[in-house]
């Protein structure tokens, strides 16, 4: 097969950062026949030169903060509870991870997928995963007449996560994130000493198995947040932490300027959202955070990990997509495109955030969407970039019809269809 020139190609296709796109490296990139490796490479070697990167900008065996100290862009990975759900391996309701003790291969293996798609981080799979979280659970079974599934501690659960995400980690050149998330103790109104015992006897298992930093996620309220920042903050490891909130702050009425502010001052190295809205919602949250942060004279990092489906009508809605009737068993029409999360990606880089990555129904697929939106400014493509060739790969369809869609400007002006005569445009009540 004849080589295509794919840097003169992108040159054609370029278009302007305030469009609706998908942006050239994402979709043209063109391997020999084969996709042999050292093509692959050849092709990194003269985009780096192409575009003057410097030797900074290649992540290779440095610390999270290294990496985001140069203006680097970290790739988290994506939806855990909600994708093993679907495959079998996580209860309804609970969202619970024990399925890292009892079914470790199924967690591997989407770890590995993460790492293929492009991912910098392999977080921990202990969503709620504390003693208090899992008794709250034994608790509410017994109260509904059911069996708990099992009888597992947080720290055996916790252990063997650990081993699963350094295990793939190794395996390319990703982080391992110690992961908490919020307890029912919170709103139980339990004291903050207990509070932050839960997430000692969580950070002491990490930091033991060697995480590289450690990740609070999914807190509704503020003071949550800044009680666990406090408490990541005793072990000497970098601190980022994220909020499940929208435009109207938090469930206390706290901006999203001054959640960022508070959780700053806590301690953290990188704030931002994640979880419960989608990209538009999450970066027009994003975007008030900064501006709090910047009001206040702090330099923080900021992440971004939003659900992988469309969201738009609860833009000011503290639920999130929990309120939605979907929510969770018919969700999937309103999952994110590809292109969706391309677009995603460039809007979040031009406002400064540097850890992007996904939560619920955020799929290895999109991750990959995200490495190669940003493949040029972060000098690399994911892994499995020999197999992903983008509009340019239809070329060599079979069918004349496919071939016709080889290029942009078809996936940007197309609107997708649900497929189905009986659908709601949105939700309205």
């Amino acid at each position: 097969m004849m080589m295509v020139n794919t840097l003169s190609v992108m040159r054609r296709v370029m278009v302007t950062p305030s469009s609706s796109f998908i942006r050239p490296a994402s979709l043209l990139c063109t391997t020999s026949t084969g996709g042999s490796y050292r093509h692959t490479q050849q092709l990194l070697n003269t985009r780096r030169q192409d575009r003057n990167f410097s030797s900074s900008q290649i992540m290779l065996g440095r610390s999270l903060l290294d990496r985001l100290a140069d203006g680097g862009v970290v790739i988290g990975d994506g939806s855990f509870v909600f994708t093993l759900e679907k495959r079998g391996y996580v209860s309804v309701g609970s969202w619970t991870p024990e399925a890292a003790a009892l079914y470790p291969e199924a967690v591997r293996q989407l770890h590995r997928e993460y790492l293929r798609a492009g991912s910098d981080v392999m977080q921990t799979f202990t969503f709620y995963c504390s003693d208090d979280k899992i008794q709250f659970d034994k608790d509410l079974a017994q109260n509904a007449n059911q069996s708990h599934r099992h009888n597992l501690t947080s720290a055996e659960i916790n252990n063997s996560a650990c081993d699963l995400a350094r295990e793939v980690a190794d395996e390319g050149d990703a982080l391992v994130a110690g992961s908490l998330s919020p307890l029912p103790a919170y709103v139980e109104k339990k004291s903050k000493a207990y509070i932050q015992e839960e997430f000692r006897k969580q950070c002491e298992v990490y930091v033991k198995k060697g995480a590289d930093f450690l990740l609070g996620e999914f807190y509704a309220h503020v003071e949550e947040a800044e009680w666990a920042i406090e408490t990541m903050k005793e072990f000497n490891k970098p601190v980022a932490c994220t909020m499940r909130i929208c435009t109207v702050g938090d469930m206390d009425g706290v901006s999203p300027g001054d959640c960022a502010v508070r959780m700053a001052k806590a301690g953290a190295d990188v704030v931002g959202v994640n979880c419960m809205y989608d990209p538009d919602i999450s970066l027009k949250t994003l975007s008030l955070m900064k501006d709090g942060l910047k009001s206040a004279g702090l330099k923080t990092y900021l992440m971004a990990q939003p659900v992988g489906f469309h969201t738009q009508e609860i833009d000011s809605n503290p639920e999130g997509y929990i309120a939605l009737p979907e929510f969770p068993f018919a969700m999937e029409p309103r999952l994110l495109t590809r292109i969706d999360v391309q677009n995603f990606a460039r809007k979040a880089f031009e406002l400064g955030v540097q850890y992007l990555g996904g939560c619920c129904g955020f799929e290895p697929y999109h991750i990959r969407a995200i490495a190669e939106e940003l493949s040029q400014e972060r000098g690399k493509r994911p892994p499995g970039a020999a197999m992903s060739p983008g509009v340019e790969g239809l070329k060599l369809s079979f069918y004349e019809e496919q071939r016709k869609k080889a290029n942009v400007d078809y996936w940007n002006n197309l609107t997708p269809a649900a497929g189905r005569m009986n659908v709601k445009k949105v939700v309205t009540q």
